[in-house]
This record gives C-alpha cells, structure tokens and sequence, in this order.
C-alpha cells in the first residue's frame, strides 16, 4: 500500500478573485448523480530520490497547482446541493474557503508491472486514486469539492499524478486543458511564460454562452432536485483486471481498406469509428450467449462547442457534450459482417446526428428520460478521447508514460481510448473486464488483427 507523506490543501494564489459561482447548464446536470468520480493516473518514468521529491518536486507542485487554481477558480471549488429550495446547483469558489485536498505519497509497489499492457489487478490502482471528501449536509444544501489529486513517487523509477473530478465540473476538453496547464506551469517555473502562450485561450466560465431557450436546465433541475447527493466510493473488490491493447497505425488502415472494400462510398470512417467498432465486436463475441434478436449499443459522447449554434467558444470551461448511441442486434454483430456494420452504424450516428447541428441537441429536454430507460440495456461507452491527449502532458519530466482511466472499473463495459505513446498514428485501448473474460477478449481481438 502507499504510504501518505503529507495531506495539503492548496488555494488559489490571493491575487485571485474573492468570489465565484458558476451556475449548472443542461450540459452539466445530468452527471450530479454519476455514482463514480472520473478517475485518471498518469505515470512518468522520473527515477528520483524520496529526499529530492520531498525537497524539490512537491514543493515545486504545489505552488505551481496554486498559480494554475488563480486561472481554473472553480476546480477550487464546491458542488452547492440546494436543499428544498428553487436554487439551482452551482459551483461555488470563496477565497479563504475553496481549496484542493493534494496528498503526496509513496509507493513500494512494482512500478514497471503498472505501466504494462498485460492483465493485471484492478485493485491495486486504487491506492495511486485520491479521494473526494465525503458529502457534507448544511441547513439549506449539500456541498462536495469537485477535484481532488494525489502525487505518488516509486523511489528510484518513478511518479504518479492522480486527479479524481465529479463529471459536472467539466468534460474532457475542460479537464485536459486544467492537467496540460498545471503540467506547464510547473515546468515553466511559473505562469508568466505560461500567460504568454495561453493568454488569449485562458478558461471562461460565463453561462450564458450556453443558450436554451426551453429553459431545459429548468426541467432536469426538477428531476434531480428530488435525489440528494451521495458521497463516492471506490468499487472495491473489482474483481477483474485491466489491459491495454495497442491498435497501430498499420492495423487502423487495415481496419479502414476492409470496410471501404465492402462499403465503398461510406464516410465518417476516421480511425476512432473503426477503433472502436473493432473493440466492439470483440468485445460481444467474448461474452455471454444472448438472444439473437437482442440489441447491443455502442454510445459516445462527443464535444460539442463547435457544432451547435451558435458556437461555444473553444476554451470554454464545463460540459458540452452530445452523444450517440449506436445499436445493433446481437445475431448481426457477431456475425461476419459485424465490424462492418458496426463501423456503419457509428458513423451513421456521427453524420446524422453528432456533426448536424439542427439535430445534435434535438430533443435535449427528454435526454434524461432517455437515460432513465436505457439503465439495465447492453452497452459499451467510452471514455476519454485521442482529440485530448494527455500523453503529452510534461510537468518537467518528460511525457506521460502511461493513462489508465481508473474510472471505467465502475462501469460492466467500458472502455478508455487515447493515443499511442509508442505508435506514431496508434490509438491504445483501456479495458476493465473479469479475467477469464479478458482473455476470451484478447484472443478474439489479436485473431482478428492477424486475419
């Protein structure tokens, strides 16, 4: 197990504004009551001394997590629950108040084991995971922070950086651009070279780039109200494993040539479609035997700034996000035309639905209704993006060596995507799945590739 060294909480620097409430979007809503924090581990090869991390390399992060809380206030920041009470939820930030719980740690565990792609224990990541204090209960509402992180150093080989986020704080594109800034300005030394390169891209945080004049914020705060907050908690014992499989540039193309060879005028097929198609199918074929006339899913959110009008600025800090749900029925998925049809219904969602932006929010009001009655189908999400990439993300000891999206252990099938740290035009797939199911999965999965 990790050892905790120290338990800080670190505020914004006292330049920074004293106040800041940043209300909830129908964007934002919807994740309040997502049981699981997302969960992200980044590892670095850094061989150092405890000595020097405790000397050097803490300290350095802290006041450069500081410099970067002035700029990304509501990180900072508290979920203000309103108990019985027309409010809205918001994130509220108040000098003096709002900080970030950082614990440094570590670990004696065997370092180059995590950062592999075989099978390994899903439990053992979880002591690298920081934790979020639990819900508190005031007279009129409830109050959680929204970030948390966790530094762990492997003495003599290495770092690990965990943050753990409520989902209503941001999507990816929020948080990556959070992760990246804190990296630079600690490896910068400070913000000021970081303000030269950022300036004009710095957060924002004004609601009203959002439109909704059906006022659905309104309608999915009236659902939610009536659920209080529950505090997090890790899905331990997992009872599986996770693996990363390495789809190469050459394999995507492959991927690519065997479904333009049956589906010669079909667009929308970008490396994701097929990465995710592949994954999939396998994903199906290594599982239980259903029905044949069940329906399998494949659903995907996808950033949304630029694709509704008008345009979200690109630096906007939140969720917005759409999504698509593809579906399938079993017989035809594990059939031998099933990749293909997978790619084509995929694709058929990004081009009709996701990329249209008369029909990306169409029927947003009824999108919680929809959740509701999609619990308990068969499915497969995915988390994170190779859009955002955090493997390139330095804090001054070069690039990520590995991403494992901790948070996917809490979904029954889900998987992460990223790039290929090692394959120039690769993507890396993050699976979570019990162990005999991981190995039905790879089998299938490197046949497939091989054939």
């Amino acid at each position: 197990m990790a050892t905790i060294l120290e338990t800080c909480r670190v505020p914004a620097p006292s330049g920074a504004a004293a106040e800041l409430s940043v209300p909830l979007t129908f964007f934002d809503i919807p994740w309040l009551h997502f049981p699981h924090p997302i969960r992200r581990l980044l590892f670095y090869d850094y061989p150092c001394s405890k000595p020097h991390f405790l000397e050097t390399i803490a300290p350095k992060l802290k006041e450069s997590l500081s410099s970067t809380l002035g700029h990304y206030l509501p990180v900072a920041g508290d979920l203000i629950f309103p108990l019985n009470s027309e409010k809205k939820a918001e994130i509220r930030y108040v000098a003096g108040d709002s900080v970030v719980s950082l614990t440094i740690a570590e670990s004696g565990s065997d370092f180059d084991d995590l950062i592999g792609n075989h099978a390994r224990d899903a439990d053992q990541f979880y002591e690298f995971v920081p934790d979020i204090d639990p819900v508190k209960d005031e007279s009129e509402y409830q109050r959680v922070p929204v970030m948390a992180l966790k530094v762990t150093l492997f003495p003599g080989r290495g770092i690990c950086v965990g943050f753990a986020n409520l989902h209503c704080l941001g999507d990816a594109s929020s948080l990556v651009g959070f992760i990246q800034a804190w990296a630079s300005i600690n490896k910068l030394g400070g913000d000021e070279e970081f303000l030269t390169k950022q300036g004009e891209s710095l957060p924002i945080f004004d609601r009203s780039v959002i439109k909704d004049p059906l006022g659905v914020d309104t309608i999915f705060w009236k659902i939610i109200k009536e659920v209080p907050l529950k505090s997090s908690s890790f899905p331990l014992p997992t009872n599986r494993v996770r693996a990363t499989y390495i789809l190469h540039d050459t394999d995507i193309e492959k991927l690519k040539y065997l479904v333009w060879a049956k589906k010669p005028g079909l667009s929308q097929v970008s490396s994701f479609v097929v990465t995710v198609s592949y994954v999939w199918t396998c994903l199906v074929k290594s599982g239980e035997q259903v029905d044949d006339d069940v329906l399998e899913y494949f659903i995907f959110a996808a950033d949304i700034r630029e694709r509704i009008d008008p345009p979200v600025p690109a630096n906007y800090f939140g969720n917005c996000l759409g999504y698509g749900a593809a579906r399938i029925e079993h017989k035809q998925l594990v059939g031998e035309q099933g990749f293909v049809m997978a790619v084509e219904a995929i694709a058929d969602q990004i081009k009709n639905r996701v990329n249209k932006k008369d029909e990306v929010l169409k029927g947003a009001e009824n999108w919680l209704s929809k959740i509701k009655k999609m619990t308990g189908i068969r499915s497969v999400g995915v988390s994170g993006s190779p859009k955002f990439d955090l493997s390139t993300v330095d804090f001054g000891w070069g690039r990520a060596r590995k991403l494992e999206v901790v948070s996917i252990d809490g979904e029954k099938h889900s998987i992460s995507l990223c790039k290929s740290r090692d394959s120039e035009g690769g993507l890396e797939v993050g699976m979570s799945l019990p162990r005999t199911r991981m190995e039905a999965f790879a089998a299938i999965f490197d046949d497939g590739l091989r054939f």
